[in-house]
This record gives C-alpha cells, structure tokens and sequence, in this order.
C-alpha cells in the first residue's frame, strides 16, 4: 500500500494545522505571558510519525 492514500493525507492535513502560531488575541488577553507554542514543529528538524 502507498503513502499516498487518504488517511495518510488526512493526518498529514492535521500536522499542518497543528502547527500554527499561538493567535495573537491569546497574547494580548494574557498579556504576553503565552508567546510561543510548545507543540510547534518544524519540518526540517523533527520527522513526523504518521
């Protein structure tokens, strides 16, 4: 079976929506206290197992 059927697409979907940046009404409701996401990955350093 190959990489490219649907439910690979679809977590890869979620990976890619998960990684965003904390939204800015969230910094400025805690005032700065939240700025940066502890789940944030990058894609050249850490792999994804899906």
């Amino acid at each position: 079976m190959s990489k490219s059927t649907k439910g690979f697409k679809i977590r890869l979907a979620k990976a890619c929506e998960q990684n965003r940046r904390v939204p800015q009404w969230v910094m400025l409701r805690t005032k700065r206290a939240v700025v940066s996401h502890p789940r944030r990955r990058n894609w050249r350093r850490s792999a994804l197992k899906v």
